[in-house]
């Protein structure tokens, strides 16, 4: 592992540190720095020539910041030489901006994958894309992990009883029915329709829920309006209890106070994205899960030219 070298942007350096861990591997030293215009200033201090350079960094909020950020630190390790350069992107921004769905707008998603390649990555290592088909946009290889396996382990030692798995739409229940096979039990979907670019409307259940423990996943939580109103509609059609979780806690806008109102026992995310402590403390039903043992041990692969597949069956300490 000494020609590997791992770096930490600064959007989510908790992670980071805990990859530094996993792997035994120090984090390289990096500045990053705003001149007084807010240009971002970007320095690797010390050696990479011929190095195998991983760098991580979320395109989480502020998302543009944070993507210039990626970008100026991927075009300072190609322009020294790094052998290999993977961009970590636990979390990829503009991702549900995959497709013109109406006249003159942009396909953001193929846009940013443009630049991560053209600033120098040579692979992506990213969590949980919000469509796998995204990796086609890229000219460069793309491991896309699921956080399937974190997030089944933690509700399979719950031992929740009757359970049906609920997809919020119909567009996740190939990931509903993915969490129904490893937990054992039922599926059902909510049916909603989209009003605006900002309102949905949660019409109904098709599907059996009354009496049973409800678990809703999908990718990430946003504003939280769709989960929060699909509890509801759960809820009144009889279920015991709800819990939801996601791999991306974004939590913009109002998604903490509606989740703390929503009929919901728990909210399980990852730390694929930074959740402030606050956050968690306004909530009270706000679990967050690590994904750094999923993340360090497909690096290790990477760096050992090894299967990344193979990550799907990982035991407690992220190891097969």
């Amino acid at each position: 592992m000494t020609n590997l070298k791992l770096f930490a942007g600064r959007a989510n350096t908790e992670l980071a540190k805990k990859i530094s861990d996993y792997l035994g591997v120090p984090l390289g030293k990096l500045k990053a720095e705003p001149f007084p215009d807010s240009d971002l200033h970007i320095k690797i201090e010390e050696d990479v020539r011929g190095r195998d350079v991983f760098v991580v960094q979320p395109t989480c909020y502020p998302v543009n910041d944070n993507l210039m950020e990626l970008l100026l630190f991927l075009d300072s390790a190609r322009r020294a030489s790094a052998e290999r350069i993977t961009a970590v992107v636990p979390y990829f921004g503009y991702a549900r901006q995959d497709r013109k769905d109406e006249g003159r707008v942009p396909i953001s998603a193929k846009l940013v994958a443009n630049l991560i390649a053209t600033a120098g990555a040579d692979r992506v290592l990213t969590v949980d894309l919000h469509a796998a088909q995204i990796q086609g946009f890229f000219d460069i290889p793309v491991d896309n992990l699921y956080a399937e396996p974190v997030l089944s382990r933690y509700y399979a030692k719950m031992g929740l009883s009757d359970l049906v798995l609920v997809s919020p739409d119909v567009g996740n229940v190939k990931r509903s029915r993915m969490y129904a096979n490893r937990l054992g039990g039922d599926l059902a979907i909510i049916h909603k329709r989209r009003l605006s670019g900002k309102q949905i409307a949660v019409d109904r259940v098709i599907g059996d829920v009354r009496g049973r423990t409800v678990l809703m996943m999908d990718d990430m939580i946003s504003t939280a309006g769709t989960v929060c109103d699909s509890a509801r509609v759960c809820m009144d059609n009889g279920a015991e209890r709800v819990y939801v979780g996601a791999t991306h806690g974004v939590l913009c806008g109002p998604a903490v106070e509606r989740l703390r109102e929503a009929p919901i026992d728990e909210v399980v995310v990852t730390d694929t994205i930074p959740v402030p402590t606050e956050k968690i403390e306004r909530m009270g039903k706000l679990k967050v899960l690590s994904v750094s043992a999923l993340v360090g041990e497909a690096i290790h692969r990477i760096h050992n030219d090894e299967s990344v597949s193979n990550l799907f069956n990982i035991d407690e300490q992220g190891r097969r």
